[in-house]
């Protein structure tokens, strides 16, 4: 979308005045930080209503649009990288869907059926997570719950890298933050990257979905709400079979494609032929919708950041913030023996090599425990499942209870030095599952 951008870095307090459908967007540079203060007028951040005269903090790598309906004056301290308003966004479009998805939760509410699923696409960096935020915000602010589900395993919203999780959405996100992570259901998958494993990643799934339904059940107003879920940019071959797969799991009947006309047009193709389950008839809508302006494309290295962050935020809270929101991990030693430590998946097997009957794909959720502290990595993360048994822990089979990390391995002592949340000793009782993915902890 066209908009008026007129960089600007700030070195001291500014007061900037936002005529209605105006957006503010800046974005933070390294070791800085920047505030925000509504001092008149109305003004959100992705759905989330700001506070007049509540002093908002952004700091390193935030990407910040502030937009007004009816007009604001915002007061704006520090030197952002860069700093601009827009006048033409697509915020109307977007309250235009939430609109009738809307439409849809009333009707669906008025004779205790399921409300919309709504699943997000698009490649990576085209506002995919931020458009899932602003349609739960919106739907909070209608007195909704609706069911947060996010496949992207390598930037979640919800949990750390290598996992992919669930929630449901009850008050609107924070605006310096993101929503509450009380109570989410998180899956082990054990990488970032859901090619490195297509077959556990659709196995997920359809645990996922399988725990969508049964929270329908439980609470009438949750499966009134409906469900959004947030997916990875992974658009092309089996990341594009996944998008089918997770269209037909899930039972989606509202299909939300940001900014690639391709992938609109191979989705409109072939998703109306998946039958909605309950009627055996088409029940599918695919939209095309543009991005934002202000949706950058993020580098290799920023994306590797990015998981970095979200994985100390998880052990160390976000003491930027300020006090309340710090965390105090504890580590400590523990026996590598004393651990059900298993792995998920492992390299393809020969046709030649394998049992009578027995597929190749089938290595990739296989369940194989690790016997030899030399197997664990230096900074590895490291699930504790709910599962007592190996059978059980796979991914298709139960949810996890936490994360810790391997900060040292002792081959001679066969000890093991972890970071955990919570204080020793570890729940030895449970499977443990290794991942792929590591966290360098430099505090």
């Amino acid at each position: 979308m066209a908009s008026n951008q007129t960089p600007v870095n700030l070195t001291e307090k500014k007061e900037i005045k936002l005529t209605k459908e105006n957006e503010l967007r800046f974005e933070v540079e390294e070791k800085e930080k920047v505030t925000v203060e509504l001092r008149s007028g109305l003004a959100e951040m992705f759905g989330t209503e700001l506070m007049k005269g509540r002093v908002y903090s952004f700091y390193s790598g935030a990407k910040v649009a502030i937009y007004t309906w009816h007009g604001c004056v915002l007061e704006l301290t520090g030197k952002p990288e860069v700093e601009y308003t827009a006048k033409e966004t697509p915020m109307t479009f977007y309250l235009n869907i939430h609109g009738v998805l809307e439409q849809m939760r009333e009707a669906a509410a008025s004779i205790g059926d399921r409300g919309p699923v709504v699943m997000v696409v698009g490649p990576g960096d085209v506002g995919k997570s931020t458009l899932c935020r602003l349609l739960c915000n919106y739907a909070v602010r209608r007195q909704r719950t609706p069911l947060y589900i996010d496949l992207d395993v390598g930037q979640g919203a919800i949990s750390v890298p290598g996992t992919m999780a669930m929630s449901v959405i009850e008050r609107t996100a924070e605006v310096e933050g993101g929503f509450s992570d009380a109570g989410p259901l998180i899956y082990h998958f054990g990488s970032d990257s859901p090619g490195s494993n297509p077959n556990l990643y659709h196995l997920i799934m359809e645990k996922m979905a399988s725990a969508m339904k049964a929270k329908f059940d439980a609470d009438v107003k949750v499966k009134t709400s409906g469900v959004v879920i947030n997916t990875c940019g992974w658009v092309s071959g089996l990341g594009y079979k996944a998008l089918l797969y997770a269209a037909e799991v899930f039972e989606v009947n509202v299909v939300l494609v940001l900014d690639q006309e391709r992938l609109y047009n191979e989705l409109s193709r072939d998703l109306p032929k998946l039958p909605d389950s309950r009627t055996n008839k088409s029940n599918l809508d695919v939209v095309f919708v543009p991005k934002s302006g202000g949706v950058v494309v993020r580098s290799k290295e920023f994306r590797a950041h990015a998981r970095d962050s979200k994985i100390r935020e998880y052990f160390y809270g976000t003491p930027l913030k300020g006090v309340n929101s710090t965390f105090y991990p504890h580590s400590f030693d523990v026996p590598f023996t004393s651990l059900k430590l298993f792995k998920i998946g492992g390299p393809a097997i020969p046709l030649s090599c394998l049992p009578i009957g027995m597929k190749s794909e089938d290595s990739q959720t296989k369940v194989t425990p690790v016997t030899a502290i030399h197997q664990l990595r230096k900074h590895q993360l490291l699930s504790i499942s709910f599962a007592s048994v190996a059978d059980k822990a796979l991914a298709s089979e139960t949810n996890i209870q936490g994360i810790i990390c391997v900060t040292e391995t002792d081959v001679d002592r066969g000890m093991l030095t972890v970071l955990s949340p919570q204080p020793k000793p570890l729940p030895l009782d449970y499977v443990i599952l290794t991942s792929d993915v590591q966290f360098l902890d430099a505090d």
